[in-house]
């Protein structure tokens, strides 16, 4: 296969959908920078891009040279009700961080949102929509390529928020929800949501963070039927955690007494990424990648299971056999053995973590 294509005329988000190409998105900025020590936990605000410029630059290029197609700006939270005066410089920031690594590959520059704590306080459409369009005027100010709408809990809001990325005019919009099988925090189902979204405008739609592969694409399902039902069409998108949470609640992993700082244990393996990339593709979503605790090796995991619908390995592939088959230059025989698919792809790890509890009790 051919190595990724380098930079020149990139095809825009909608043209590669609708050509049945494999969209590979990024993966986990706010658990991956924390860990390294360059983000604050709690608001989770992303003042890293103008503090530690190079700390966010050197992720955006582990996930280029993984396999990525997208660089998603980091501005989660970066609104004006969560970050005062700072959030202006740090939405433009994000823009010129996201451009600068897409530039070096065939990636776009996706402007991101998220819910805003205005609409759990008071639900004020004027003032919510106020504070999309102030991130959106900077957006439109750095030229990103498209837009997305990611993390709402409220189909409400989410609608809201394509609503005013939608009337910048010329920029695909893409609207994930955090949201499981239940739906969501109001009780619309996941179909639902997905209709509503693509009334709203979105081009895209599907579901990120708060559950991990196997829960995202049981939603997913949910949310394809629902628009065929209706008679609706989008594009499928879906970027799961990095970690399982079979026994998390409707509020999804924050709602488990091991987050944020106790998730390890529950991290995907890249086989397991495998997998979720196969069946992700085979549901027909063509927009994948990963959230919280989705590290660089996992979207290159996604990366090499589509690298024949993709046509190219990625760069970081270089030093890596599929399937483990490095592994048959090993001196011992026990480890040259498991050099093949089989033994991956079925393997059941364990913990190694003596007395842990196959699941946990959501705290609430």
């Amino acid at each position: 296969m051919a190595p990724a294509g380098g930079p020149g005329a990139k095809k825009g988000i909608l043209e590669r959908l609708k050509n049945g190409e494999v969209v590979v998105g990024d993966g986990s900025f706010l658990l991956t920078l924390e860990k390294r020590g360059y983000v604050k936990a709690g608001l989770w605000t992303p003042e890293a891009v103008v503090e530690y410029p190079n700390a966010v630059r050197q992720l955006h290029m582990e996930f280029l040279r993984a396999g990525s197609n997208v660089m998603q700006t980091f501005t989660f939270s970066a609104s004006e009700d969560n970050m005062e005066s700072k959030w202006e410089d740090v939405n433009a920031a994000a823009c010129d961080l996201a451009r600068e690594v897409a530039g070096k590959g065939d990636a776009l520059v996706a402007g991101g949102i998220c819910q805003t704590s205005a609409y759990t306080h008071h639900k004020d459409e004027a003032r919510v929509k106020q504070l999309f369009q102030r991130q959106l005027d900077v957006f439109a100010r750095k030229n990103v390529d498209f837009l997305i709408a990611e993390y709402f809990e409220h189909a409400e809001e989410a609608m809201w928020a394509v609503e005013v990325l939608k009337a910048l005019g010329g920029k695909p919009v893409a609207a994930t929800m955090c949201i499981g099988p239940d739906g969501d925090m109001h009780g619309v189902s996941p179909g639902e949501c997905a209709v509503k979204l693509v009334k709203a405008g979105a081009a895209i739609v599907g579901v990120n963070c708060r559950f991990g592969p196997s829960t995202s694409l049981k939603t997913m399902k949910l949310m394809k039927a629902g628009l065929q039902a209706a008679g609706s069409k989008a594009h499928l998108m879906v970027q799961s955690l990095g970690f399982h949470t079979p026994d998390c609640g409707k509020g999804g992993f924050v709602d488990l007494p091991e987050y944020p700082f106790g998730l390890e244990p529950r991290a995907a393996t890249r086989w397991d990424i495998q997998k979720y990339a196969r069946e992700a593709y085979k549901l027909g979503v063509r927009y994948i990648g990963g959230c919280c605790g989705f590290e660089p090796y996992h979207i290159r995991a996604i990366a090499e299971e589509l690298a024949p619908e993709r046509g190219f390995w990625p760069p970081a592939s270089d030093k890596h056999g599929s399937w483990g088959s490095s592994l048959n230059m090993h001196t011992k025989p026990w480890i040259r053995a498991s050099a093949r698919r089989e033994y991956w792809e079925n393997l059941l790890p364990a913990s190694g973590r003596p007395f842990c509890p196959s699941l946990s009790q959501p705290d609430v």
